[in-house]
């Protein structure tokens, strides 16, 4: 059967507690400090393993589901993205239960532009996180009232629409549109970086992070979470862009995504670091506490000597 603990531990936790049937945790769909957050790592009667509850959900939307729903947003992927990656580390076996096998090649799915119209405005709830409203015209950002979520638009490198992030303006969750094209596989603000033709950027995690360096006059890009893979490399090595800036996060995962983007282009752009210190967070954090001179490359918050690696 798929190992829920052992993908759960994958992920950091507030005030975990794990037991031999369940994790209880604050949610990680809100700002939550209290354990009001379940998984079952078992079965449990008619509920298969994975099942989740959120006894303080501000919608019900949210206040339960099944384990590909979790486990897409903590992979920060489409729904999509987490069936396929669950299947093909587990297989179904003849009685229905789940067995560990060898990953196996499976042919990929014809990628094309999403067909899909919603109305771009500048938003509010962008305004009150610092984000400029030319910024947020340039993304091409809207609302939907229907699930008070904001629209997020990811496109191709030639502009075209590839997918839409959407995420509520209260609490954490967000999801994307179904059928959409694999976020693995794009770099946010791509499209601007061919558009205007730029050279130098920065390379964040979130969506709202890359705004922030825009409205501070830092072209950015966003790698949509805490992780890197060739897709993303070869996306950004095929860009104008020739000297990157790394602006992750100031955690653990961020750490990890930092050393893992200088891995994959280390010695193929030059190379850049920009560090938040202390209690600032991230990109936005610091635009909205110390302004938009935090978010120079060459700001307080350098914090790292410049490193220019040789171009091969």
């Amino acid at each position: 059967m798929i190992d829920v603990e052992s993908e759960l531990r994958e992920f950091e936790w507030v005030k975990p507690r794990w037991t031999a049937d369940k994790l209880i945790a604050a949610s990680p769909f809100r700002y939550d400090k209290t354990p009001s957050f379940m998984v079952r790592l078992q079965p449990y009667g008619k509920y298969p393993a994975g099942v989740w509850t959120d006894s303080g959900a501000y919608d019900e939307e949210w206040r339960s589901g099944n384990f590909v729903k979790l486990l897409s947003f903590l992979r920060n992927e489409t729904y999509e993205e987490t069936e396929e990656y669950l299947r093909t580390k587990y297989m179904v076996s003849a009685d229905g239960d789940i067995i560990v096998v060898q990953p196996k090649l499976k042919v990929k799915r014809y990628r094309q532009a999403l067909n899909l119209t919603f109305s771009q405005a500048p938003v509010e709830y962008l305004k009150c996180r610092g984000i400029d409203e030319e910024v947020q015209r340039m993304f091409g950002v809207g609302f939907d009232p229907k699930s008070n979520a904001v629209i997020l638009p990811w496109r191709l490198p030639d502009g075209r629409l590839a997918n839409v992030k959407y995420r509520k303006t209260y609490g954490k969750a967000f999801w994307y549109e179904r059928g959409g094209w694999p976020i693995r596989e794009l770099v946010y603000g791509m499209d601007l970086i061919y558009s205007r033709q730029i050279r130098r950027a920065a390379i964040v995690e979130a969506e709202i992070d890359a705004m922030s360096m825009w409205t501070a006059g830092m072209p950015a890009v966003a790698v949509g979470g805490s992780t890197f893979n060739a897709f993303k490399r070869d996306v950004i090595l095929r860009s104008p862009i020739e000297e990157l800036v790394i602006a992750t996060d100031n955690d653990k995962p961020g750490e990890r995504l930092r050393a893992e983007v200088e891995r994959e282009l280390g010695g193929l752009l030059r190379i850049g670091h920009k560090r938040f210190v202390g209690d600032v967070k991230d990109a936005n954090e610091a635009l909205l506490r110390h302004g938009a001179y935090s978010l120079k490359f060459d700001g307080v918050f350098q914090n790292a000597i410049f490193k220019q690696l040789k171009v091969r």
